[in-house]
């Protein structure tokens, strides 16, 4: 077999099917469920508690989870970097609107500014910085960070293999997709890598700064491509999707569309103020939907081999992490005011000690043992 070949099938085995098993670090001591419904939790605390405070006790019980199941995968290093690029997110917010937003409050320094036409929407940019608006930007990003900690610890720990197999057979290839799309990070790291030892290894070792990045960016273009197409035409000898529609999923493309028209009627009649038409366009789309999944799944030709069963400390693990979410809607409806931080006035966050006991819920799987 030749290289090219060889080079793809590795990818498609690796890459794209996960190999199921092959490069992953043994099965993890929590099943797939067990960690997506974790992520959802998290996400959801994130987005219930956006308070500074209660974010940074989620983003560490993250980092928790990770040192305690992360995998020996290149997946898992791409947590670190996943961080960089919501701290990176974070920072890119706060200068946009600090430049952008004006006339809040206390003033921190004055820009130069311009004036845009009333073509580009006619706004100032430059001037002064406002200390709300700042603290304002900055918190409302790190909730968004802690939202790309809760997914880059579940990408960190969770197996990909187990979580393609554990989907409705329905889903099977559009979870093949994502799963291919998310090896993209640890992918590319792995290709610089690679690409900067090459550099060194032609320079013997000197560090040369003229012209690096031409030489570093065109090799790791190069080999993208090389492994892009490789892993299409891998794809497409295997027959990736080139069987063509049954009965069944016609029916299920049918019940797909009356989904989609069901949950768009809804959306208008709430708008509309039709709250009862809206309530039972919403539970026949629900119905379509759930109709479209049974129906592709049952006519889905896939076989599922030794399945992992959830066990009791997933039910458990699950129910754990379910109740973070669930705690701090309680919270907030005896009326407390800690979990969201406004900057204007501006006053330091407050705490209340049931809600980061709640927070610390997400916590749970940190006490099972890891998978040796």
């Amino acid at each position: 077999m030749s290289e090219r070949g060889r080079t793809a099938d590795d990818d498609i085995a690796a890459t794209a099917t996960l190999a199921r098993g092959r490069g992953e670090a043994g099965p993890p001591s929590l099943h797939a469920v067990t960690w997506l419904v974790w992520a959802v939790s998290a996400a959801a605390t994130v987005q219930l508690a956006p308070s500074p405070v209660y974010v940074a006790l989620a983003i560490g019980v993250a980092l928790l989870v990770v040192a305690a199941h992360g995998r020996d995968t290149a997946l898992s290093a791409a947590f670190p970097l996943l961080l960089a690029a919501g701290a990176a997110f974070t920072l890119i917010r706060i200068v946009l609107t600090a430049a952008t937003t004006h006339g809040v409050g206390t003033v921190w320094v004055t820009l130069p500014s311009a004036t845009l036409p009333r073509v580009l929407g006619g706004f100032t940019v430059g001037g002064t910085v406002e200390a709300p608006v700042v603290l304002g930007a900055a918190a409302e990003g790190f909730a968004v960070m802690g939202i790309i900690a809760a997914f880059a610890a579940f990408n960190a720990v969770v197996s990909h293999a187990e979580l393609v197999e554990t989907a409705p057979r329905a889903f099977h290839e559009p979870g093949l997709v994502v799963t291919v799309a998310l090896a993209f990070v640890p992918s590319t790291v792995t290709a610089v890598r690679s690409v900067r030892e090459a550099d060194r290894a032609r320079t013997g070792g000197r560090v040369v700064r003229r012209g690096r990045l031409l030489r570093q960016l065109v090799p790791l273009l190069e080999s993208g491509m090389e492994r892009a197409v490789a892993l299409s035409e891998s794809m497409d000898a295997r027959g990736f999707a080139h069987h063509g529609p049954g009965a069944g999923e016609r029916a299920a493309g049918w019940s797909g569309l009356v989904c989609l028209v069901a949950l768009g009627g809804a959306f208008v009649a709430l708008v509309g103020g039709a709250e009862d038409v809206g309530l039972i366009l919403g539970l026949a789309g629900v119905v379509a939907l759930v109709a479209a999944v049974a129906i592709a799944s049952r006519g889905s030709g896939r076989v599922r081999y030794r399945q992992r069963r959830i066990s009791r400390t997933d039910a458990l693990v699950m129910a754990i992490g379910a109740l973070a979410p669930l705690g701090l809607i309680g919270v907030g409806v005896t009326g407390d005011d800690t979990l969201r931080w406004v900057a204007d006035p501006l006053r330091l966050p407050t705490v209340n000690v049931l809600a980061c006991l709640v927070v610390l819920l997400l916590a749970a799987p940190v006490a099972v043992p890891p998978a040796r």
